[in-house]
């Protein structure tokens, strides 16, 4: 099973709407664990399964709190599942709440790596020093998400860059480095420019993609019919990501030849 930990370069370019829309495309049922310091998205955006609000007693902190006294983790103890047909670990609500994880990381880390599924963790926007760090460290993949605009490569191409000399340091270890950019799925030829533009930088970071850059279709994504939804080119582009990132980290076997959007 794979732990693949989710970061944005700067800004917001959408991480946590890109994770939960890759965990419904998933090929099996993952986990969306939210680690970012800023706080739930997702206990604001959507209910539980029979339309109540999602509950606090279950999350990162109880998660954490069962790790914490070295108990062994059942990560399904600590899920609530969403309206949305969603497995999620509820992340903080408060700044004291982050604080009180301080001690934690590692144990979470451990345990969601270990936890029998695969687990896409949101952990915010990404930073020397983050409080998911540990977490970070013990994943199958690190993927980073990115506005396909002149500073949002700039960003990109700065963080995957610190990163590359933490490698040489031996930080990150055997994590795998990848990233999604959020723009035009059918302009393959930028993202090819990109790739090539990276490569001759020495970043070793694999492209997953290209999500198309839809708010319209993003917001109607609880209101419209799921065959209108999955029509668009929205849910198309992030099927074909979904697909290679599942390859990238193992929970596929990898496939011969890669189909793009049409």
């Amino acid at each position: 099973m794979s732990l693949v930990s989710f970061v944005s370069a700067k800004g917001a370019p959408g991480v946590t709407t890109t994770v939960t829309t890759l965990a419904g495309l998933w090929p099996q049922r993952p986990v969306v664990v939210e680690l970012d310091p800023q706080g739930s998205d997702i206990e604001l955006r959507q209910r539980a399964a029979d339309g109540s609000t999602l509950g606090d007693d279950r999350g990162l902190l109880s998660l954490a709190a069962a790790a914490r006294v070295g108990q062994e983790v059942n990560i399904d103890d600590h899920v609530q599942i969403t309206d949305a047909g969603l497995d999620v670990c509820l992340g903080v609500t408060t700044p004291a709440q982050m604080q009180g994880l301080a001690t934690t990381w590692s144990a979470v880390g451990t345990a969601l790596r270990a936890a029998g599924r695969d687990v896409l963790a949101d952990c915010g926007r990404f930073a020397t020093g983050m409080p998911a760090m540990p977490v970070v460290e013990r994943s199958t993949a690190l993927v980073f998400v990115a506005r396909d605009s002149i500073e949002g490569l700039a960003h990109l191409r700065n963080r995957l860059a610190m990163l590359e000399e933490s490698r040489h340091s031996g930080g990150l270890g055997t994590v795998k480095l990848g990233y999604v950019l959020v723009g035009d799925p059918t302009d393959t030829r930028s993202a090819a420019d990109t790739e090539r533009l990276f490569a001759s930088a020495g970043l070793r970071a694999e492209l997953l993609g290209v999500i198309a850059f839809d708010p319209r279709t993003v917001g109607r994504l609880r209101t419209d019919s799921e065959r209108r939804i999955r029509r668009s080119l929205y849910i198309r582009s992030a099927q074909v990501v979904a697909d290679k990132l599942a390859r990238f980290v193992g929970t596929v076997p990898q496939a011969s030849s890669e189909q793009g959007v049409a």
